[in-house]
């Protein structure tokens, strides 16, 4: 598959697919608290999307059973929601989510702290947001990919955490993953040129130790190798003639 240039109304249904996975999830984030399940935080998260009148993108993707990835402190991504799996106190969870709004596809994670945190804990999730920022900073039409790669590596790594290697972000639009792959580290190949029109799913994967992961037996979990506690932050993102547009972002957050 190549990298697909979207027209301006793809672009306006990309838009509109984003302004309603960023709303699923603020209100995923309101509700979060100890005692909850994760199984909750699922069953929540389908209804927000199809209230919208939208399909979850993850629902029996490849055969996920769920809408929302809900992963636990040392869990990477893709966990699985369980009704026996309570957030208590002082975990983060990630929360992964996609919506298809007229057949356009939005992707965004958000780490969030369960009540009070470690201090360690919280740097971790601000590092992975930033990384995001600063790779986006070069998400604009005369960069090349790996110019977002190195700048997503070189600003985790320097606060000596470890940067996942085996999975990595993707193009998006009609089809959840599209070409190309976005690494979140710096690869030996400048990668393609980014052109207006490109959609892409940046989502930095950063462990607070090394950057080694396992899957579990459901062949969905992907949990650090170390036992270290792991963010992830994402967003769909438009490149356009000038600065990024991030599509999955609150107004007010933009």
């Amino acid at each position: 598959m190549a990298v697909t240039i979207k027209s301006p109304r793809e672009i306006e249904l990309m838009r509109k697919a984003g302004e309603i996975l960023a709303a699923t999830h603020e209100e995923l984030r309101k509700a979060l608290r100890p005692g909850m399940s994760t199984l909750d935080i699922d069953r929540l998260g389908e209804k927000i999307i199809r209230s919208y009148g939208c399909i979850p993108s993850f629902k029996n993707y490849n055969g996920y059973p769920a809408s929302i990835c809900v992963s636990v402190n040392d869990e990477v991504v893709h966990g699985i929601p369980n009704r026996h799996r309570i957030l208590k106190e002082g975990d983060i969870v990630s929360l992964d989510a996609g919506v298809i709004y007229q057949g356009y596809h939005s992707d965004a994670a958000r780490t969030w702290a369960i009540g009070e945190v470690s201090p360690e804990a919280k740097q971790l999730m601000e590092v992975t947001k930033q990384s995001f920022f600063e790779g986006i900073k070069f998400a604009k039409a005369g960069y090349h990919l790996n110019d977002i790669s190195t700048a997503i590596q070189s600003y985790a790594e320097s606060f000596g955490y470890g940067v996942v290697r085996d999975l990595v972000g993707h193009g998006i639009g009609t089809h959840l993953h599209e070409d190309p792959e976005v690494p979140n580290f710096a690869m030996k190949r400048k990668g393609i040129l980014l052109r207006p029109g490109m959609t892409l799913a940046i989502e930095p994967m950063i462990n607070m130790g090394r950057p080694e992961v396992v899957w579990m037996d459901d062949d969905w979990t992907v949990v650090t190798e170390d036992g270290s506690l792991s963010a992830h932050y994402e967003n769909t993102v438009l490149i356009t003639e000038g600065e990024p547009e991030i599509l999955s972002l609150l107004k007010e957050d933009k």
